[in-house]
């Protein structure tokens, strides 16, 4: 399950997306199944990732869907690369924990 979901709307600030959606994972196998499961589930609906970078085993995957970048970190990774400080322009529109 992921936690401390933010989502992020980066459209006055960046040129490649609309949104950005955060989330963490426990671990490797937490990460592996929230991103095969958000990309069963556009799959679904038609949609497709422009790009997916990352591993599970490196503590972060990016599922790129043009307009939304999804990014499932685990927690060390996420404070880590801390993109809410550095979006911190962004408008956040909803976090969950």
């Amino acid at each position: 399950m992921a936690t401390d979901i933010v989502l992020l709307d980066v459209r006055k600030i960046s040129t490649f997306a609309d949104y950005f959606v955060l989330c963490t994972a426990e671990s490797t196998r937490q990460i592996n199944a929230i991103a095969e499961e958000i990309e069963h589930l556009l799959k679904q609906e038609g949609e497709r990732p422009v790009h997916r970078e990352g591993t599970a085993n490196s503590g972060w995957v990016l599922l790129d869907y043009g307009d939304v970048v999804i990014h499932t970190f685990a927690p060390e990774e996420r404070k880590f690369y801390n993109l809410e400080e550095f979006w911190s322009a962004a408008s956040t529109v909803v976090r969950i924990q």
